[in-house]
Order: C-alpha cells, then sequence, then structure tokens
C-alpha cells in the first residue's frame, strides 16, 4: 500500500516548495494586488457585458389600416369650472363625438389647485338645449318664452317657465313630480346654479379617448354648453372677460407606454396672458413597436409637437379652447432590445 502511495505521490505536477527557499518582496506584493484588481474589474466587466441590452432600432413603412388609438390624458385648468368644460373630438373621415364623458373624470379644484371633488361622470353636466317651448319648439331670438307644463295646464295661456311652476302645475293636478331631470325648466336651472356654485373654481381632467387612426383633433373648449343654453346670467362675471385657458398637461400618451418613451407635453403649462384665444398644439404621431428582450411586442406610438396661440382679439373670433392636433407619420419606428455579448481576446 505504502509504495502504490508513493508512486502516486511521484505523478504531483505541482510539487511544493520547502517554505525554506520562500522569499517575500515589497514588488510581490505590489504585483499580486495590481493582478487581484485587475482580475476583479475584468470578472466585473464580464459579468456586466453579459447582462447589458442595446436597443436596435429600425424604421419600416406603416401599411396598418382601421386601427382605432388610445390618447391618454391628465390636464388641468385653474380658471375653467368643470361644469363649463367638454371634450369633443373629429377627424378627417367625418367622424365626431361631442361632451364625451365615459372613460373621463373630472376634478373640481379650488383657487390653490387642491381637488375639491372628483366624479367620474365625464365632463360638463347634462347638456343644455335652448328653452323648450309650449308648442314643441326650441326658443328663437326675439321671441317670448312660454313654457309647457308637461300637461298639467289648467288653460291654453297658462306657462310654466320655472321649475317651481311646473312642481305647481302638478301639485295642483295632484300629480307626482318623480323625475325632475326630465324637466326642461328644472335642467337648465340646476346647470345655471351649478356654474354659480362652481365660480372661481378650476377643473383637471384625466382619462382617455378612443379615436380612429387617421388626422384628427381632439379639444377642451370651455362655454360651449352655456352658449347652447342661451340662458341669460349677468351675475355669472367670469365670462364677461373670456375664458382663462390658462392650463398644464400632467400627462399626455399616445396607446401603451413603453420602457424608456419620453412624452414631449407631460409636465407641459401654459399661461394666457391678458386676452382671451385658442392655444394649439400639433402633434405628428410616429407608430412605434417596442420588443423587450423576452420577444414581449408593445404597440405604441411616440410624438413631436408644436404649439401655436390664436389671440382673441382678432376677427374672426377664434373658439376659445384647448386643441390637439394629430396627424401620422407614414414610418413606423420598430424598437427591440438586444443582448451583447463581449467577449475579449489575447
Amino acid at each position: 500500500m505504502e509504495s502504490f502511495l508513493q508512486k502516486l505521490k511521484r505523478l504531483d505536477a505541482y510539487p511544493k516548495v520547502n517554505e525554506d527557499f520562500y522569499k517575500r518582496t515589497l514588488s510581490g506584493g505590489v504585483v499580486t494586488l495590481v493582478a487581484a484588481v485587475v482580475m476583479l474589474l475584468l470578472f466585473i466587466s464580464e459579468t456586466r457585458s453579459y447582462f447589458y441590452s442595446a436597443t436596435e432600432t429600425k424604421l419600416v413603412v406603416d401599411t396598418s389600416r382601421g386601427e382605432r388609438l388610445r390618447v391618454n390624458f391628465d390636464i388641468s385648468f385653474p380658471s375653467i369650472p368643470c361644469t363649463l368644460l367638454s371634450v369633443d373630438t373629429t377627424d378627417i373621415s367625418g367622424e365626431q363625438h361631442h361632451d364625451i364623458r365615459h372613460d373621463i373624470e373630472k376634478r373640481r379644484l379650488d383657487s390653490h389647485g387642491n381637488v375639491i371633488e372628483a366624479r367620474k361622470e365625464g365632463i360638463g353636466g347634462t347638456k343644455i338645449e335652448r328653452p323648450l317651448q309650449k308648442h314643441g319648439g326650441r326658443l328663437d331670438k326675439g321671441e317670448q318664452y312660454c313654457g309647457t307644463c308637461y300637461g298639467a295646464e289648467e288653460s291654453d295661456e297658462q306657462c310654466c317657465n320655472s321649475c317651481e311652476e311646473v312642481r305647481e302645475a302638478y301639485k295642483k293636478k295632484g300629480w307626482a313630480l318623480t323625475n325632475p331631470d326630465l324637466i326642461d325648466q328644472c335642467t337648465r336651472e340646476d346647470f345655471v346654479e351649478r356654474v354659480k356654485t362652481q365660480q372661481g373654481e378650476g377643473c383637471n381632467v384625466h382619462g382617455f379617448i378612443d379615436v380612429s387612426k387617421v388626422a384628427g383633433n381632439f379639444h377642451f373648449a370651455p362655454g360651449k354648453g352655456f352658449y347652447e343654453s342661451n340662458i341669460d346670467v349677468p351675475e355669472l362675471s367670469l365670462l364677461e372677460g373670456g375664458f382663462n385657458i390658462t392650463h398644464k398637461i400632467n400627462k399626455l400618451s399616445f396607446g401603451t407606454e413603453f420602457p424608456g418613451v419620453v412624452n414631449p407635453l407631460d409636465g407641459a403649462q401654459w399661461t394666457q396672458p391678458a386676452s382671451d384665444g385658442t392655444y394649439q398644439y400639433f402633434i405628428k404621431v410616429v407608430p412605434t413597436i417596442y420588443t423587450d428582450i423576452r420577444g414581449h411586442k408593445i404597440h405604441s406610438n411616440q410624438f413631436s409637437v408644436t404649439e401655436h396661440f390664436s389671440d382673441g382679439n382678432i376677427r374672426p373670433k377664434p373658439q376659445p379652447g384647448v386643441f390637439f392636433f394629430y396627424d401620422f407619420s407614414p414610418i413606423k419606428v420598430t424598437m427591440e432590445r438586444i443582448k451583447m455579448h463581449i467577449r475579449f481576446s489575447v
């Protein structure tokens, strides 16, 4: 057994030197320290190189047709009450949507920008038409108002020009007014009361709208419901000097966001000068497909923007509001995250 171990010992390719022959030097210690640092740096560099990923960008022609686009927004108007604010969309194909309410939440703001109330019920209140006449038509300019009593008239000459007069007519008939929201006079008076209550407030609007993937615009316009109602409310002093469309865009994006995307209007704000007018954003949307390292694709968009303000003192007077005009680039960007494996050769 001992002879076998001796033979195995002779096969040692790394014979040990007797410690008596060792000599430790300062230069040897420096070389050892430098070598250890270099090896550590090479190890870190190789590890980072293995996990490092780069973005490969390509440009292709966008051949997609008939798609829909989701526009996400979060915009604050410090000087326009929520009741007077509406959002509309229109595009070159003729598709129009007025006073959009679904998928939008409004927040009433005080003069310091603090939230007073939040409701997920869309922008503005019930759409107010011109006053409903007794004969069934709407009140025209120069025409005397005589409101309907909704079948509770005691004579052909009786008019109900207020919600209270309709209630009294129903009461005399022994009827119950179960749904005042369907009574024109009640709806109009509620609208005016809300405008008075929210005077001096602001509004934060956030949510999303779904539009066709063609050129078009969406805009936030104040006062639409008020002017269409043809209501004379002289005590609403905020309307005498026009509307203050000062605004801050907290967030604006087209489609699903992806890592590294930069939305140029996020955090942008504009303060209205002395006169009112129309503020316009002209947006060029670039379709983008982002593919992560695992191969998961995100269909989204990037965009660039220019801005313009139209003074309200010119003629014809522009509609006050904030308009976003968008168009699509014929070029699509594909972005793919790929791993970069770097190897060193000696």
